[in-house]
């Protein structure tokens, strides 16, 4: 059987990868599996270059749509043209698609229509925001997906009372999460980490990139502001994300103890994270990496499609009224702040399940 897969974005290839590597192991013991990496070019990034599939041993795709740019309507239709064509040159058994990004949405369309089953990978988070273009693609397509590949039993809840069959749920853990246990061992301090003076749990990382955080300018300088000063002193690094800095730079933010650094590649990243007192963020994917890592993280949104890094997890749910950060950061610094667990099946392995899975329902 031969599966098109699809990537939009750079973290969709960190999902992948683990897949691709399931798919690779089957295929040297035999199995009649088979793959081709599509691209859909939605997200230009510069850090994806061939070190960055070098550095997390990511296979480079073998089709880019090279679909970027436009509005929400313009991408969709965009890569929806251009994977009707990828199709229909390149058929395929299945389409399997990660995520909640717009080629998830867009491909998934265009698989249904063609009459080709789809598998979608972390099928069934929700936020119930549907102010959030992530939670309509997630709506969209887990209402046309046949196979529903999940993370948690929250997720599972969510696809049974939308109407998913039970047989068609398959609760394998996080994809992500076998990225991070492959490459926790290989994190690599920054440069400016021993340039800075820095010392393990004796700073913050901060992200923040959602539009409830960053689009208004005193809202934005509100929150760094109370960050700052509610941190005893320590430094705050801010990778700032590119839809940030256009704002940010106009602000005039300037703090002692906070540092505007460049985006950072994944080893480098993980690093600060692990080694951090806290971490602050609007992030969905890091409130994961963070209860893995065992570190506290607080998130300034009123809602997470993750709930549970906070049932289980070393999250907690600040919302994005500035006034709640000083009450939480006091609770990490005077340790009353819950150590977490890490959820079910979140153990490394769940490309190999969702693989297996394939397998066993194509009789392979």
């Amino acid at each position: 059987m031969n599966i098109s897969i699809i990537a939009g974005a750079r973290p969709n290839f960190m999902k992948i990868a683990p897949i691709i590597h399931a798919i690779l192991d089957q295929q040297q013991a035999g199995r009649d599996i088979s793959y081709r990496l599509v691209h859909t070019g939605q997200h230009y990034d510069q850090k994806m270059s061939d070190t960055f599939f070098e550095e997390l041993n990511i296979p480079h795709p073998d089709s880019n749509l090279g679909c970027g740019g436009g509005t929400q309507a313009e991408q969709t239709a965009a890569i929806m043209v251009a994977y009707e064509r990828e199709l229909l040159d390149n058929p395929a058994d299945l389409v399997l698609v990660v995520g909640d990004v717009t080629s998830t949405m867009a491909c998934s369309i265009v698989a249904k229509k063609l009459g080709i089953r789809v598998a979608h990978v972390e099928a069934g988070i929700r936020s119930f925001d549907l102010t959030m273009p992530e939670e309509i693609n997630r709506m969209v397509t887990d209402s046309i997906t046949d196979y529903f590949f999940t993370t948690s039993t929250y997720a599972n809840e969510n696809l049974l009372r939308y109407g998913a069959k039970e047989e068609s749920i398959f609760f394998v853990g996080n994809v992500m999460i076998d990225t991070l246990l492959k490459n926790r061992a290989r994190f690599s301090k920054p440069a400016f980490f021993d340039e800075m003076g820095l010392t393990a749990k004796k700073y913050m990382v901060m992200t923040l990139h959602r539009p409830a955080n960053v689009d208004q300018g005193e809202k934005l300088k509100e929150l760094i502001f109370e960050i700052v000063n509610n941190v005893q002193g320590l430094p705050v690094l801010f990778p700032i994300h590119p839809r940030t800095a256009k704002i940010f730079t106009d602000l005039g933010i300037s703090a002692d103890n906070l540092y505007i650094i460049d985006p950072l590649g994944y080893l480098e990243f993980n690093y600060l994270v692990e080694n951090a007192k806290g971490v602050i963020t609007d992030s969905g994917g890091i409130t994961e990496e963070t209860t893995v890592m065992g570190v506290p993280c607080f998130t300034l949104r009123d809602n997470t499609e993750r709930p549970e890094t906070i049932s289980t997890g070393t999250n907690e749910l600040v919302g994005t009224d500035p006034k709640n950060i000083k009450p939480a950061l006091d609770r990490l610094f005077s340790e009353d702040i819950k150590k977490g667990g890490i959820p079910p099946l979140w153990d490394g392995n769940a490309a190999t399940r969702i693989v297996d899975n394939i397998l066993s329902i194509y009789g392979k």
